[in-house]
């Protein structure tokens, strides 16, 4: 496996997360490290030991095991999202996770994840405009992230924004995997929901 598939482990194991479920993201997990320690990717074996820790929900782990892989890898993003989104569970203080977040985007500008879950995190915070202009940069770098369109939508209804919402919410059906049905049939049900509450 080339250097650079790893890239498509790590977004394979990100849709896993949303969507998948827990099975295929630990396949996924396996299938990186053994890759990783066959080729001797010190920042690589780290990255996905985090993950089996994360799945685990070993935070407090998984962040030692990100720390050493941002060690051997200094431009690796993920890494540093993943620790913000460690943090988050472990309930550390918003300065801490969004300084993650930011050093994630600094060093791996082209990541959409990470201004994806940096959308997420001000949404919750209640900054619902910042996070749309985060939203915006992650679809930007990736039009076809079905979860960023629905978090878009999540962040329109915040703002009372029911039109806007749902034509998120459309967009996130559109692009979405067609496997997915069950998804498929939970976004609808909220359109339908926002379209009756009119």
């Amino acid at each position: 496996m080339e250097h650079s598939n790893f890239s498509k482990l790590r977004r394979d194991l990100d849709e896993a997360i949303t969507y998948a479920g827990v099975s295929t993201a630990e396949q996924i997990v396996e299938e990186g490290l053994h890759e990783a320690q066959s080729q001797e990717i010190l920042g690589e074996i780290m990255y996905f030991k985090a993950q089996k820790e994360i799945i685990k929900g070993n935070y407090e782990q998984a962040i030692q095991f990100l720390l050493r892989a941002i060690e051997h890898n200094q431009s690796d993003g993920a890494a540093y999202n993943d620790r913000a989104l460690c943090l988050i569970e472990l309930g550390a203080d918003e300065d801490q996770v969004l300084a993650d977040f930011d050093k994630g985007i600094e060093v791996e500008s082209d990541y959409a994840t990470a201004y994806h879950n940096k959308g997420w995190y001000l949404n919750q915070l209640g900054a619902h405009d910042e996070a749309i202009l985060y939203f915006k940069k992650s679809l930007k770098l990736e039009p076809n992230r079905a979860v960023t369109y629905e978090n878009l939508a999540d962040a329109y209804l915040n703002l009372g924004n029911k039109q806007k919402a749902i034509e998120a919410f459309q967009k996130a059906i559109e692009v979405l995997n067609l496997r997915y049905t069950d998804i498929k049939d939970q976004i609808e049900a909220k359109i339908k929901i926002i379209t009756d509450s009119e």
